[in-house]
């Protein structure tokens, strides 16, 4: 039994951990979810002044795998279990942009350079290497700081409609949390990122930040939705490699651990 727990929280703290780090690594890039889907940009109205399609960051592609793991961690693990995986996770975040900050700044091979080069282009890979890699030291506290509130927001509420609804209804608290806690992820990252840790030249306008947050929160609203199934069948995957005796057993523990 212990074998199988310690296997689960291992398989899961891999899942998540993988995926949080990979979607902030993928986040520099800016897609058109419109266009990938072979339709017109939205041209939505916000506020007025903002005309505004679907352009979303890549991370956006794995942050539903994030959402579920903590849901799931949540279930068998408790609040506790989700609050310690991500602090771990901040601390991993925050160490890989330190070492692509420092392999930004080597200097270059000459062959390197010369080999990347398209043939009659000046293209220039370490230039582009650090435009990909690099990102402003807003953005990253901006993102690590919308990552670990919506994390703790998450297992928050998660743990409270656990406690009204006992162990029926998961679908209300794997969707209902996650939900809540990327309403607060759609802004505050906007926020510290081109708000309060910018120069004011660059600062975006508070209505600007409430539009763009808008546009993410709708596309989180509606994958959060289409994901709860995928709740339904992660709790079987699970209770079936656990039995039916220990998944209840665990779920009840982590419906009473106090932090």
């Amino acid at each position: 039994m212990a074998a199988k727990k310690r296997s689960l929280f291992a398989i899961l703290t891999g899942i998540f951990i993988t995926n949080a780090i990979l979607a902030e690594m993928i986040g520099t890039k800016i897609f058109s979810f419109e266009k990938t889907l072979g339709f017109n940009p939205a041209q939505l109205n916000i506020f007025g002044d903002y005309t505004l399609d679907f352009n979303l960051t890549a991370g956006v592609l794995i942050w539903p795998v994030v959402f579920l793991s903590t849901d799931i961690i949540n279930e068998y693990f408790g609040k506790k279990g989700v609050k310690n995986i991500s602090y771990f996770t901040v601390i991993l975040i925050a160490y890989c942009f330190g070492i692509i900050w420092l392999s930004i700044k080597l200097a270059p091979a000459d062959f390197w350079l010369d080999v990347n080069k398209d043939s009659g282009s000046e293209f220039n890979i370490n230039f582009a290497y650090a435009r990909i890699f690099g990102q402003g030291v807003n953005i990253i506290i901006g993102s690590l700081i919308a990552f670990l509130i919506g994390q703790l927001l998450d297992a928050y509420i998660f743990q409270k409609i656990k406690k009204v609804t006992g162990q029926k209804m998961v679908w209300l608290r794997a969707t209902g949390s996650t939900l809540v806690s990327q309403l607060v992820d759609s802004y505050d990252v906007l926020l510290v990122a081109f708000y309060f840790l910018v120069p004011e030249q660059y600062k975006w306008p508070l209505d600007q930040v409430i539009a763009v947050g808008t546009i993410n929160y709708i596309y989180k609203f509606f994958v959060a939705v289409l994901l709860t199934p995928m709740v339904y069948l992660g709790h079987y995957l699970i209770d079936k490699f656990l039995g039916k005796d220990l998944a209840s057993e665990m779920k009840n523990e982590a419906l009473l651990k106090v932090d």
